[in-house]
């Protein structure tokens, strides 16, 4: 088991908090005494702090800054996909 504590601010994560859930990208904002801020990326992003001490049952990868920018505009242009304009 894994803390939040491991992870490094501005860096992106594939992470399995537990065992049943469902493997998530992470990205580190901000780091505190005590705590992280970080942005979860599912079908519409999240943003919640976590306790440096909350376990995280796996961190699968840290992901470089080509394969962020990759999933990016993948992310974005599937979320321009839902959205009309009203004409």
């Amino acid at each position: 088991m894994y803390s939040y504590a491991l992870l490094e601010p501005g860096c992106h994560y594939i992470i399995q908090e537990k065992e049943d859930s469902p493997i998530t990208m992470i990205k580190v904002n901000f780091e505190s005494d005590h705590c992280v801020y970080v942005s979860k990326y599912d079908e519409v992003l999240v943003l919640e702090w976590k306790k440096k001490s909350d376990s995280i049952l796996d961190i699968i990868e840290l992901l470089s800054d080509d394969k962020v920018k990759a999933w990016d505009a993948i992310f974005n242009n599937s979320e321009d996909a839902y959205y009309e304009e009203d004409e």
